[in-house]
């Protein structure tokens, strides 16, 4: 098999007109491709009057090494190697138990089932049927479910964003992840797209379907069951406690082997962590706002005059600044919307979605900055948590002081505060959109940040804006909306672990995922929830 790579199409170009550029390549005719697939194909947007795809593809052909010898540069020689799942050495005859259905904790799972371990998996929320089901109840009347909404449930947080699978790990588990969501219903460009997406709407059966292949092996699924205690005998761990709809277990459930995936905001879980004494750490991450545009301004943008025949653009902006902050876009959602993600009574958090068709008026992303374990006064392994919770429950109490006449008076409705980015630089008070109209819900108070995010982190974003316009022009735009507060891009949290991906204060307990400080992302979680079976499957 041989890779060609760096081919140029142009944007309307299909199929037969790539196979003919490949075959020029090579100097074959396009009939001599006996196979033919599209590797990898990327949008080269740098001059605007000469925007094209980029594209890989992988071709077999006869006589392959008399062809490379001859072929130009960037074609490569490749071969394909599947996934092998490792012996199974582990001997226990206890079932390994999971703890959370995030991606980490869902290919935890589907690994340890594909080798016939049969895992019981905890997942204090509900199946992704019923939780959309939640999510949206909150959204429209703003009375959240506590165990059940955009944190918790089938599919973790990830499941209410975009489905975006972009990630900066490179490892070869990745296209074995991919051939997973693929063969349960995503779709099949996520295996060539330079930025591949599922879209919340796909990923909500795609994860479905992935439950019902861990049934199909022999897995026992419990939604409503939240891990409360950890037992241990001789220094490791022996048994777990659990609390389900029903009240807590009559009795401990024996377990020497505990995948731990709780996902970034199970914050509870960090704290009975705490008072058994696990070893944690503070962990540097990010806070800030979603910052909203018209997609098709960032589209032409972009784009050019080619906007409207390519996807919905999006970006990727990051700059460091002479205060020693850096600013960066997160999680952009071309074609999507802001999304209430608060998981607690009491404070307001944000992010963003984006459907399949990412058709939506509006783009938006995380507007952020970096922040570390100085910022968060104290030494305590949850100060990051305490931080996190200062400035959502500052949100929650701006948003529901100003909220609309209309607002119910005993639940304000989590409405969010948002500004204008021109009145943000300004030093304004906002007091209604323009041509950007916030898509949040249930809704949005016009206000100012001030006081609802650190100093640090207002100017920060302040000097950054400028420069973000400088690389992509209308970032600035004065109608742009900030809606607050974004606060939980990471976990605050690292769950130590040694080598053998266990605690080296309680064998037997996995800590795993992007909860517990090892992955940021569908992808690299769903790796390091691989990695973690395979360790306890060779035993």
């Amino acid at each position: 098999m041989l890779q060609i790579s760096n081919i140029k199409l142009p944007v309307d170009g299909d199929e037969a007109l790539l196979r003919r550029r490949a075959a020029k390549i090579l100097g074959v005719r396009p009939a001599d491709l006996l196979e033919f697939s599209l590797h990898r194909q990327s949008i080269d947007a740098r001059k605007k009057n000469d925007v094209h795809l980029v594209c890989a593809v992988r071709a077999a052909l006869d006589h392959e090494e008399a062809i490379l010898r001859r072929a130009l540069k960037g074609v490569t020689e490749v071969t394909d190697t599947p996934y092998i799942l490792p012996p199974v050495g582990r001997t226990s005859t206890l079932p390994p138990i999971v703890v959370g259905m995030g991606p980490a904790g869902l290919f935890a799972a589907l690994t340890l089932a594909r080798a016939g371990l049969r895992p019981i998996v905890l997942e204090r929320g509900a199946d992704v049927d019923e939780r959309t089901q939640d999510v949206e109840f909150f959204w429209r009347t703003g009375r959240l479910p506590s165990t059940s909404n955009v944190q918790f449930g089938e599919g973790g947080a990830g499941t209410f964003s975009d489905g975006k699978l972009t990630t900066g790990v490179n490892d070869p588990r990745i296209s074995h992840i991919f051939d997973i969501f693929v063969s349960h219903g995503a779709p099949e460009d996520i295996k060539w797209s330079h930025k591949p997406h599922i879209g919340t709407d796909v990923l909500r059966n795609v994860v479905k379907s992935i439950r019902q292949e861990l049934l199909s092996l022999g897995a026992d699924i419990r939604f409503g069951h939240q891990l409360t205690g950890l037992i241990q005998t001789g220094g490791r761990l022996s048994a777990i406690t659990v609390v389900s709809e029903q009240g807590p277990y009559p009795a401990p459930i024996p377990c020497d082997t505990l995948v731990l995936a709780p996902g970034h905001s199970a914050r509870d879980t960090f704290q009975m962590l705490q008072k058994f004494g696990l070893p944690m750490e503070r962990k540097s991450f990010a806070i800030g706002v979603r910052i909203e545009h018209s997609q098709e301004a960032i589209s032409r943008a972009q784009f050019g005059e080619f906007w409207d025949k390519l996807p919905p653009a999006d970006y990727k902006l990051a700059c460091h600044l002479p205060s020693g902050r850096s600013a960066f876009t997160f999680c952009v959602c071309p074609g999507g919307q802001v999304v209430a993600a608060a998981s607690e009574y009491g404070q307001v958090v944000t992010n963003g979605m984006s459907l399949r068709a990412r058709d939506g008026s509006n783009i938006n992303g995380g507007f952020l900055v970096g922040v570390n374990p100085d910022d968060f006064g104290g030494e305590d392994p949850l100060a990051g948590v305490r931080f996190q919770e200062k400035w959502e429950r500052a949100a929650f109490d701006r948003g529901a002081m100003f909220a609309p006449p209309d607002f119910d008076p005993v639940h304000p409705l989590f409405s969010a505060p948002a500004q204008l980015v021109g009145d943000f630089l300004a030093g304004r008070l906002s007091t209604g959109p323009r041509s950007v109209i916030p898509t949040y819900r249930p809704g949005v108070t016009w206000d100012t940040m001030d006081g609802l995010l650190p100093g640090y982190v207002l100017d920060t974003l302040k000097e950054a804006l400028p420069i973000f316009d400088r690389k992509l022009h209308g970032f600035a735009h004065p109608d742009a909306v900030l809606t607050g507060v974004e606060t939980r891009s990471s976990s605050p949290v690292r769950i130590l672990r040694d080598g053998s991906f266990q605690s080296p204060a309680l064998p037997g307990l996995y800590p795993c995922g992007e909860g517990a400080g090892y992955a940021g992302g569908i992808t690299s979680a769903a790796v390091d929830g691989i990695k973690v079976a395979e360790a306890i499957i060779s035993g």
